[in-house]
Parts: C-alpha cells; sequence; structure tokens
C-alpha cells in the first residue's frame, strides 16, 4: 500500500486496519485480500460459492460435511457477537466446546469456510496476532451489486489497476471461470480498450496512458506484491533477468523483489534494529551507478514509510 499512495505509512496503514477501514479476508483466488467495507460483500457474493465448491474435496478429507459446517458458523457467530475479536486459536477453542473438534488445516478450512460465506471477516491485532470479527459489525451497509454488475464491477478494477494484461491474467488472479472473466469484460465495455502485442490481446482502462520515462526506477517489492503475482504470464518483467549471468530462482518472483525500469533485477532483504534498518540488495547483475542510486532511492522511500533511518547495502550475485 505504501508503494501505491503518497505520503502513507506504516502506522497510518495499522490505523485503518484497527478502525475497519481496511479488511482482510480471503477472496478472489482465493488468497489474503485488502478490500474495503463497500466492495467485501459483492467480491464474496461473486466469488465466494465456487471457492467453497473447489473446497469440497478437503471437506470429505477432514470430515467437514455441510452440518458440521454450519453448526461451526453457529458458534463463532455466537462468540464474536458484540463486537468481540478472537484470534484464529481462540476460535478453536470454543469450535472445540461446541462439539467440533479441528485444529492445524481442519480450523483453517473452517475459518475460510466461514470467510467466504460472509460471517467473519478480520478483526484488529491482538498484539501481533490476527483477529476475526463478525462481517455484518464491521461492514454494515455494504452495497449489494447484481451478479452481472459485479461482473464488469471486477473486470474494470482489474484492468484499470493492472492493465496491460490479458484475459489468462485476468483469470488468475481473480478465481472466475474463462467464461465469466470473458463475459465481466464483455460488461465493462466503453471503460476497458484493447491491443494485439506478439498475437496476445491486452486489455486497459480506456482512459490509461504510458508514464513518461525517467533516467532509472526501482522499487522495492514486498512479497507476493501483485506487480508480479497478479499476472499469469510474466515473461517481459522476469525475462530480461534470465539472460544475466545469474538469473532469478522461481521462489523470487514470490519474493522481495528489487524491480528496476519495471523488470525484476535481483531480491532485498531487511534488518530492523530500534529506529533504523538495513536493506540489503542482492542483485542479478552489476548495477549502473544510476540504478545503484535509484535504488537507494527508493530504500528511503521504504524508510519514510516505516518511520525509520535506512542504510542500504548493495550486493550480487556475480
Amino acid at each position: 500500500m505504501g508503494l501505491r499512495a503518497r505520503g502513507l505509512t506504516d502506522e497510518a496503514v495499522e490505523t485503518a486496519f484497527t478502525e475497519g477501514r481496511i479488511l482482510r479476508t480471503h477472496v478472489l483466488r482465493p488468497t489474503w485480500h485488502f478490500v474495503t467495507p463497500a466492495d467485501i460483500r459483492w467480491m464474496l457474493a461473486l466469488t465466494g460459492p465456487r471457492l467453497n465448491r473447489s473446497h469440497l474435496p478437503y471437506h470429505a478429507q477432514l470430515g467437514l460435511d455441510e452440518k458440521v459446517l454450519k453448526r461451526s458458523r453457529v458458534a463463532i457467530e455466537r462468540a464474536l457477537r458484540d463486537g468481540k475479536q478472537l484470534t484464529r486459536a481462540e476460535l478453536g477453542a470454543v469450535l472445540g466446546r461446541a462439539g467440533v473438534k479441528v485444529q492445524g488445516l481442519g480450523l483453517a478450512i473452517v475459518m475460510m469456510n466461514a470467510e467466504l460465506d460472509g460471517v467473519v471477516c478480520s478483526g484488529a491485532r491482538k498484539g501481533k496476532q490476527f483477529t476475526y470479527a463478525l462481517l455484518e459489525e464491521r461492514a454494515p451497509h455494504a452495497k449489494p451489486l447484481t451478479r452481472d454488475e459485479a461482473l464488469g464491477e471486477l473486470a474494470r478494477r482489474y484492468f484499470t489497476s493492472h492493465g496491460p494484461a490479458t484475459l489468462r491474467d485476468y483469470v488468475w488472479w481473480s478465481g472466475l471461470v474463462v467464461g465469466d472473466a470473458r463475459r465481466g469484460i464483455e460488461i465493462a465495455g466503453s471503460a476497458l480498450q484493447h491491443q494485439v502485442v506478439d498475437q496476445r490481446t491486452y486489455w486497459s482502462a480506456a482512459s490509461s496512458r504510458s508514464a513518461p520515462r525517467t533516467a532509472a526506477s526501482a522499487y522495492l517489492l514486498p512479497n507476493y506484491d501483485e506487480y508480479l503475482v497478479a499476472y499469469r504470464d510474466r515473461d517481459e518483467v522476469v525475462g530480461l533477468s534470465k539472460r544475466a549471468a545469474a538469473g532469478p530462482r522461481g521462489s523470487d518472483v514470490f519474493g522481495h523483489s528489487v524491480i528496476i525500469d519495471g523488470r525484476l533485477a535481483g531480491t532485498w532483504t531487511r534488518t530492523a534494529v530500534r529506529e533504523s534498518v538495513t536493506v540489503d540488495v542482492v542483485s542479478y547483475r552489476r548495477l549502473t551507478p544510476l540504478e545503484r542510486r535509484a535504488v537507494s532511492v527508493a530504500a528511503g522511500r521504504y524508510g519514510r514509510f516505516m518511520n525509520q533511518a535506512v542504510v542500504c547495502v548493495h550486493g550480487s550475485s556475480r
């Protein structure tokens, strides 16, 4: 979030999360996403039923039939009424007392089912642990959308924020079947535009313009950042570094990535000590002086986000 908003700090994000202005839940593929109270219900209504069906093999394996899941949802609702917020472990104890003995994967599946059914979402943290709260108490006035409205809105949101991207990318990101994804693009209509490059059709917002090029731009991305994870085809971002003497491993795509001029150029780690943080950068090739400066500027932005002094250490895997 700090990479995508001017002047935002880690403390401001944490405050918004605590107050429920940002909610965390399983949605889309599914994976953890941050969504707003205004969007969470229509997104869950669109993707939740199919995702719950995809979990049926796990339900059978773990003995979680609909009767057990319903009893679990009732017990969870009772435990979280009147603003109570509990950790997963605490809700596991609640379920145990209700006769649902689950832990580990079983508990995770039960809680995901409750999220996808619109029963729970994130509460405030308890120390460093996340909690759950009732969705009806965190997002009581969310506007519903029809299925077609939701398909069109999700397609418009994705290609506006992630375009240019392909239908294949959108199917991967959203978790929708191809037919629904294509239908969403049709409904979005004139809000989107497309172009064909190397026999691939790329969609983006009709109002989008190419950003002006600078001498060198660099970003320090967190793990699982949308810049890489939100696409099925990542050749344009990863391809150039594969030709370097030491290219990325598969896990680097989902790790803490260094992006220079739009392409994956290395990885980074952080070591925090009290009021300062050391950023260690490992690049796949020898960086130019301009690129090294751009990476140091990116490290400075991270320091301002965290409200910490930063020391940037450059290394190379060559």
